[in-house]
């Protein structure tokens, strides 16, 4: 039997066991070549509040465990994906269109996330407190109980398991909304990774659906934290639910990331950092670069090699023929990213590569003579498109970075030094010297500002033990104390 057998979850969710979901059923296609690949169980709403009580008793006996034994279950998932690699690659390619580059990257990196994980739960959850009063007073960090987490299409493997492997590690337990078009892969892989790893019954539960079934995850009454990843919008949405019902919310959403080159910058090395970061997963990416802003002394060669490179790559089906960009994930994300690009064109942008489709499949395309009110700068455009815009000095390249609402990731190419400078004028979550914007590692911070988010709430310790515990003050004194009254 292999590690996501479709007849195991026919029609099916996940509550611990394999039950009939009471949704629609919803059908997992192939965007490369629209073929079925699964059809699966929905939940519906009442099964969503079934699943989050049941959550509340199982986080009880989840927590109660000793450290070392949660430790043990999180070091075996990643030996799970390991051990299943080809099998959870498969998918990746399959279920979201992404290259083996990209399978590979996910698949590796959502194991090194259980590894990280497991570490957490013997991690120091405390401060000891220096009191005037005759007795010990310290903190320690609590689970918060019940944690729902809402993952995307891009990256769903790795993206769900993010939030699932450090909730689950400091005592959480978890309601996991996948996206409709990536269930398989983004929530029963996780439900199948974490009963192989000896995850007790109900701690982790896997609720596939639409927006009904997401605001069901949000609004059950057990629920305490939401950890979302997606789009400002369902961000906004999402927020604003959880601020009425004071609830915590950790929101990674959109990003209209930069890339800065300055004079002085290895051009080449400068347009391979921007064309992957523009191109890669099909620019299918909340980092993906979506503006380039070139000094003039660089712009005219930088953009020939661009446009050399866009040329260069191969779009198609990765799961027949080798490729360097797959399908977009569906027709409605195909047309926004067209319109985005036709609107720029109308508006005076100059297609130089690109800029036209087969189906699905998006050319890669390069956009000069674009200005800042045009859609394809102001945007984030989630599909294989570089926009450039030529600056005369470093002082209009940072404010131009800084214009934008989103701020999650920058790339600086250049002198190091004129680099470090720059980096110290930006607004972002994250900064990247001679490397692309495209970067994630499972013990470092993640997270944006602005319209991109509300803060760093992933990665490493001490990220995470923010994002899923609470903060418990505890005095113990030696004898009991007489009060006034």
């Amino acid at each position: 039997m292999t590690l996501l057998d479709t007849s195991a979850f026919d029609g099916r969710i996940f509550t611990g066991t394999w039950e009939q979901g009471e949704g629609e059923p919803i059908v997992v296609r192939n965007p490369a070549d629209n073929a079925e690949l699964a059809t699966i169980g929905s939940a519906s709403a009442e099964q969503v509040h079934q699943a989050a009580a049941r959550a509340v008793s199982a986080q009880e006996k989840w927590i109660a465990l000793k450290p070392s034994e949660r430790a043990a279950v999180l070091r075996r998932a990643g030996q799970v994906i390991q051990e299943n690699h080809d099998e959870l690659a498969g998918w990746v390619i399959r279920e979201t269109g992404g290259i083996p580059a990209k399978t590979g990257l996910e698949v590796g990196n959502t194991a090194a996330e259980c590894f990280e994980a497991a570490a957490l739960p013997s991690h120091p959850h405390g401060q000891w407190l220096p009191s005037d009063g005759a007795h010990w007073s310290f903190s320690r960090r609590r689970p918060c109980g019940v944690v729902t987490v809402i993952a995307p299409f891009n990256f769903p493997l790795l993206l769900a398991m993010r939030s699932v492997a450090p909730a689950l590690a400091t005592g959480n337990s978890v309601l996991l909304k996948p996206d409709p078009r990536t269930s398989v892969i983004g929530g029963f892989a996780l439900a199948r990774i974490f009963e192989e790893a000896g995850l007790p019954e109900g701690v982790l539960q896997v609720l596939p659906g639409g927006g009904d079934i997401g605001a069901a995850c949000v609004e059950a009454e057990e629920v305490r934290v939401i950890s979302f990843t997606g789009s400002t919008a369902a961000g906004r949405k999402i927020g604003a639910v959880a601020s009425e019902k004071l609830k915590r919310v950790h929101l990674e959403l959109g990003g209209n990331n930069v890339a800065i080159v300055l004079p002085g910058a290895d051009v080449d090395l400068a347009a391979s950092a921007g064309a992957t970061g523009s191109f890669f997963h099909q620019g299918q990416i909340c980092m993906s670069t979506g503006r380039h802003i070139v000094h003039q002394d660089v712009h005219d060669e930088y953009v020939d090699r661009l446009v050399a490179r866009a040329e260069a790559l191969a779009v198609g089906d990765p799961s027949t023929e080798q490729v360097h960009l797959g399908p977009i994930i569906d027709e409605k994300q195909l047309k926004n990213i067209d319109s985005v690009v036709q609107d720029s064109l109308t508006a005076g942008a100059v297609a130089r590569t690109g800029a036209d489709h087969d189906g699905l499949f998006y050319r890669p395309t390069v956009l000069t003579d674009v200005t800042p009110d045009m859609p394809a700068w102001s945007q984030e455009i989630f599909g294989p498109v570089a926009p450039v815009h030529r600056v005369a000095s470093v002082d209009e390249a940072v404010e131009l970075a800084n214009a934008s609402e989103y701020g999650l990731s920058v790339s600086i190419m250049g002198p190091v030094g004129e680099a470090m400078k720059v980096a110290d004028r930006i607004r972002s979550g994250k900064v990247h010297i001679n490397e692309m914007t495209v970067a994630d590692e499972a013990n470092a911070p993640f997270g944006g500002v602005g319209d991109s988010g509300n803060g760093s709430r992933f990665g490493g310790a001490e990220a995470n033990l923010e994002a899923f515990t609470e903060i418990q003050w505890v005095t113990v004194s030696p004898d009991e104390i007489q009060h006034p009254f």
